[in-house]
């Protein structure tokens, strides 16, 4: 079975921290709670990845939320 990978991205400028399980891909953001948006495939309609915006301007360091996982990600 091929390893999937996911990918962790930081914008210390932009301020926010990228997931994404494989390579981006054409897609849109669809928000999942203030400030956290999950990355749609554009062709597949699923969860490619997740966004988090202002991340290091947060009270709290570790950031505490429950994101669902794509189906598979980790099979």
């Amino acid at each position: 079975m091929k390893a999937k990978k996911i990918y962790l991205n930081y914008d210390e400028e932009g301020d926010f921290l990228e997931v994404s399980f494989g390579k981006i891909k054409d897609g849109y953001f669809r928000e999942v709670k203030n400030k956290y948006f999950e990355r749609i495939d554009n062709k597949s309609g699923k969860v490619v990845g997740y966004t988090i915006f202002n991340f290091n301007k947060r009270k709290e360091k570790f950031v505490d939320i429950e994101l669902p996982i794509p189906e598979g990600i980790f099979a």
